[in-house]
This record gives C-alpha cells, sequence and structure tokens, in this order.
C-alpha cells in the first residue's frame, strides 16, 4: 500500500498519439507505446484520475458526468479493430459535482455533462497505462475559443485537487501539424519541430519563477516554430492546465519520436 505521505496528486502532460494507432500496434509509436506502459510503475495508484483532453471544447468548462461513460470514437477511416476498442472504467458523478463545485468557488462557471463517452484522447492511453479500468475516471473539456491565460486559470483553479490521491492527465500532443507527421514512412531531421520542443523544455523544468513561466506560456506562439507545430493549439492547451495548476516547475519524462517527430512529456 503506497503510504499516506505520498498519496499527493500527480499531474501529467503527454502526447496521446494518432487516434487509435498505438492499440493497434503501429511501429511508429513504439516508443511511446513503451513509455505509457511503463509509466504506472512511476507513479503511485490514483483514487481517482481526472483527464483534461484536445479532443472536447465547451463554451465553459464541462466535466464528463456519468456513471458509466461510453466510449466516443472521434477518429474516421480506420480498420474495425479500431471501433471495438473497450475501456469499460467507471465515472464517478459524486466527484464531476464537487469539482464544479470547485471550479465555481473560484469563480469559472462550469457544468456537467453526463451523456458524452471518452474520447480518444482518455482511452487511448489509459488503455495502455491501466488496462483493467478499474480506477474511476473524469474527463475536463477546454474552453472554445482556446485562449492560454483562460487555461492556465482553470488549471490555477484546480489547485484544491493538489493534496488529493488523482492523477491529472493532460492528454495532448506537443507537436501537431498533421500534415508534416510520417505517416508510415521515414522519420527525419526537423529542425523547426525540435525547437519547439526544446523551448517546451526549457519553459517547463528550467530555472524560472512560476510568473515567468506561466508568461512563457501565455505567450507560447511567440516561440520558435510555434505555428508550424500548433497550427491549432488544442493540443497544447492541456499543457496550460497542468502547469497553471502544479504551480511549480516540471520533469521532463518523455523525449522522442512519435510518428516522426520528436515529442516530450511532462511530470509534476
Amino acid at each position: 500500500m503506497t503510504p499516506l505521505k505520498d498519496r499527493k496528486a500527480q499531474v501529467v502532460y503527454f502526447s496521446h498519439g494518432g487516434g487509435p494507432l498505438p492499440i493497434l500496434g503501429d511501429s511508429g509509436h513504439k516508443a511511446m507505446i513503451d513509455f505509457m506502459t511503463a509509466l504506472p510503475a512511476r507513479l503511485h495508484r490514483p483514487d481517482l484520475i481526472l483527464v483534461i483532453s484536445a479532443h472536447w471544447e465547451e463554451q465553459v468548462p464541462t466535466i464528463l458526468g456519468g456513471e458509466n461513460p461510453p466510449l466516443y470514437y472521434d477518429y474516421y477511416g480506420f480498420p474495425e479493430a479500431a471501433y471495438k476498442v473497450t475501456y469499460p472504467a467507471p465515472g464517478s458523478p459524486k466527484d464531476a459535482r464537487r469539482i464544479k463545485e470547485m471550479l465555481q468557488g473560484q469563480g469559472l462557471i462550469s457544468t456537467i455533462d453526463s451523456e458524452r463517452g471518452f474520447d480518444h484522447g482518455v482511452f487511448i492511453p489509459l488503455k495502455m497505462m491501466y488496462p483493467l479500468a478499474d480506477i474511476p475516471c473524469l474527463q475536463l473539456s477546454l474552453i472554445r475559443g482556446l485562449d492560454a491565460k483562460k487555461h492556465l486559470e482553470l488549471g490555477a483553479a484546480l489547485r484544491g485537487l493538489l493534496e488529493e490521491n488523482i492523477l491529472v492527465i493532460g492528454s495532448g500532443f506537443s507537436f501537431h501539424n498533421m500534415s508534416a507527421f510520417s505517416w508510415g514512412g521515414e522519420p527525419r531531421e526537423d529542425a523547426a519541430n525540435a525547437a519547439f520542443q526544446d523551448w517546451m523544455i526549457e519553459t517547463m523544468t528550467g530555472n524560472f519563477s512560476q510568473e515567468e513561466r506561466e508568461r512563457r506560456m501565455q505567450e507560447w506562439d511567440k516561440a520558435p516554430s510555434a505555428r508550424y507545430c500548433h497550427p491549432r493549439e488544442e493540443h497544447l492547451l492541456p499543457a496550460h492546465v497542468c502547469l497553471g495548476m502544479a504551480d511549480k516547475a516540471a520533469d521532463l519524462i518523455f523525449d522522442d519520436r512519435i510518428l516522426g517527430k520528436r515529442s516530450v512529456g511532462f511530470l509534476w
């Protein structure tokens, strides 16, 4: 049993890969698959998992509140097996209500959706990490408009969870230019991709004050090759939520290639 003193929140941002390809054994995801399957050994077992996925945007922060959420197969054109993936993790309506109240206590209007299912930003990584699907899971949406400052503030409003045995996952992708991935081809050196990943590592792990770290992330589009790596920023913003919540520097836990492109992951 994990000692009580170690049962604090753990916060992770990582890249969840291309649709269902990791589950289908795609060779371009080998480094990611190895990382995901080994990651739980670096963590203490949580009582609850909260995922902020790049694939859900709502007008206000919305918490998935069903008792037994279905899966939302939000990808297209893959083999039939991709639509038969199962991940029957229970939800936690009482925790959804509690987190809604926490957000509203911090001045953020929020709501609960009891009908939506887990999207692939949730069930693909969790199926590799916790295949028994025996830990209650919640999902929290991004905010439409994709404003960096609002997502840092969303994370800060979750700091009341830091003393709990919860795993908070920012499920995105630190490189997400769909036209630049090596879809089945040989990976090539990409200086623009590398420059942004280096900037992310410096920002998340470097010797900055939290104020400066958040300023850099708020102005992320000024970073080297920012818009090349993120033509649209929905896969980056889960990192903003994680940073705003964790309120400190992170450890680098992943720096490798997925679909031929370098991507990074962090643990607070």
